[in-house]
């Protein structure tokens, strides 16, 4: 039904993701780098009808003005998400709740909409983020690490002699390409875990979205499932809660 269509909108650090809710089921679903002007507009084009448009950004006011203007006379409509001391279900225990990534925030809500078990939600993308939910929809903190992109360009940028590694996945790496990958990955796996391990239940789960959860699910050997655009449920919750769609 069209007098209940939402358009949300997660613009993360590359990219913005974008998913279209009628209320019952998500009509579209899709995502464009930011360095793509048409993107956005042709979103617009296509659902015009939307009655409301929500906006989770951690890629600055530049990204939310250029947004504002692709939406000339409906740009009122937009509504910018902010972290919050709760919404949802979630309690959220930052000691400054507003300054938690509005990212992670919504994508901890829409975790909480899946499961009321303790889980990790690890957002893998330009930064890898690491948080836990327990039972109750406590948000106590996570974790912040750089992204397995970001690792990979900061040993190429920063050493002399190592490359730009796109090397394979080794228990044992017998080439420096392979090294680097490995590594990384292990990286990103043993801060999963040990992050895991602190829940300390034995119905944890754990929940991966972001554009590099993929490579990272085969090598955890912990309870999980990836979630694509995990951030755009728990936008689709906040507009729930507000009562404004039902």
């Amino acid at each position: 039904m069209t007098d209940r269509l939402i358009l949300c909108l997660d613009s993360g650090n590359s990219r913005l993701k974008w998913g279209v809710h009628d209320g019952n089921e998500w009509l579209e679903q899709g995502a464009a780098g930011h360095d793509d002007p048409a993107a956005f507009p042709a979103l617009i084009t296509r659902w015009p009808q939307a009655r409301r448009i929500l906006l989770a950004n951690v890629a600055g006011a530049a990204v939310a003005s250029r947004l504002r203007q692709c939406l000339g006379e409906r740009a009122a409509q937009l509504e910018e998400i902010r972290s919050s001391a709760s919404c949802a279900g979630v309690s959220n225990h930052y000691h400054h709740p507003e300054r938690l990534g509005v990212d992670r925030w919504c994508a901890l809500i829409g975790a909480r909409a899946r499961t009321t078990a303790p889980c990790l939600v690890v957002m893998a993308g330009t930064a890898t983020t690491i948080d836990s939910l327990d039972s109750h929809g406590n948000f106590p903190g996570g974790l912040i690490l750089p992204g397995s992109d970001l690792m990979r360009r900061a040993l190429a940028n920063d050493t002399a002699d190592l490359p730009l590694a796109q090397g394979h996945w080794s228990a044992t790496p017998r080439n420096t390409e392979d090294a680097i990958t490995a590594g990384i990955l292990e990286a990103q796996i043993g801060a999963i875990e040990r992050a895991y391990a602190r829940l300390a239940s034995p119905n944890a789960t754990c929940l991966l979205s972001g554009g590099n959860a993929t490579p990272l699910v085969p090598h955890l050997a912990i309870p999980c499932i990836e979630v694509p655009n995990l951030p755009l449920e728990g936008l689709l919750q906040i507009a729930r809660a507000s009562k404004m769609l039902q």
